[in-house]
């Protein structure tokens, strides 16, 4: 699919002005996409405990995606001229910046998630490793943004990271539980890390909204996350009998401008799930 739908689109929500608002709505991105794509694993796990299990942890991550979307909102609205709240119910999001303007009403290149959590689920194995590397990432992340500056900001990681250490946890175990498993197991995780590993060094290369919040004390420097975040993966690996890649770090930086005709797909669905939502609510007024 070409990214050519979009492109005379205009976006349905009020410019987010200033680094702050970019870097909170980055943190969301990551959280709804990868919740997004954890979905399609609802009434399609292997079993039915795991099945709930990683419906449970989509979930967690769009109700985080939830919290950094109404606190971008309020920034944006406090910093915009449209000061005009949107109808009880639903309705026209036009006006005042709203979670749901932020999360379904962007156009595709306003997204700043990485690449990494938009990738297609793939088999288990793929999704199980997904998100280990995430979550690995996310944890280390929110411990330091615990100590930001922004006190919102801080609260909501600090609140994240409970139910983000569950996630790193059950995505550990199953790592483990696949690499040591069987012959069939093991060769669909050395095949999920030729997949996925190429996308994990974005994680640790910051863009300028991200720079500009590191150094103004409420964000944090990704690239001091490198070095913990290898040290825990290669931990992990040697216990599921799986050989960390020594480089392949090479998909480019995504959270500027995102060009992935995969995220193109991604989207088309948050906007179908904005229409519909909008429809049932005109419907349900009118009757």
């Amino acid at each position: 699919m070409e990214n050519t739908f979009n492109k005379n689109a205009s976006s349905k929500v009020p410019p987010s002005e200033g680094f702050r608002e970019a870097y909170i709505l980055h943190l969301a991105d990551n959280s709804l996409i990868l919740g997004q794509r954890n979905s399609e694993w609802c009434g399609h796990g292997p079993v039915l405990e795991q099945d709930i299990a990683i419906t449970n942890i989509s979930l967690d991550l769009i109700g985080q995606a939830r919290n950094f979307y109404q606190y971008a909102a309020t920034l944006i609205n406090n910093q915009s001229a449209a000061k005009v709240s949107p109808p009880a119910g639903g309705g026209d999001l036009e006006g005042a910046a709203t979670e749901d303007s932020l999360a379904y009403l962007r156009k595709e290149e306003e997204f700043k998630n990485c690449l990494l959590v938009e990738q297609p689920k793939g088999d288990w194995a793929q999704t199980i490793l997904r998100q280990f590397f995430f979550s690995q990432y996310q944890y280390l992340l929110f411990q330091q943004l615990q100590n930001s500056k922004d006190e919102q900001l801080a609260a909501i990681a600090e609140k994240s990271l409970k139910e983000i250490t569950y996630h790193l946890r059950w995505s550990s175990e199953w790592v483990i539980r696949l690499g040591d498993g069987t012959d069939e197991s093991h060769q669909r995780m050395i095949k999920a890390i030729d997949e996925l590993w190429k996308y994990t060094g974005e994680m640790f290369k910051s863009v300028s909204y991200e720079l500009r919040a590191a150094s103004e004390g409420f964000g944090v420097d990704v690239s001091q996350l490198k070095e913990p975040w290898q040290k825990k993966v290669s931990d992990i690996f040697n216990e599921a009998s799986l050989i960390p890649p020594s480089g392949g770090w090479g998909a480019t930086n995504n959270r500027s401008f995102p060009t992935c005709k995969v995220f193109c797909t991604l989207w088309l669905n948050l906007s179908f799930i904005s229409s519909v939502t909008a429809s049932r609510s005109t419907t349900t007024s009118i009757s």
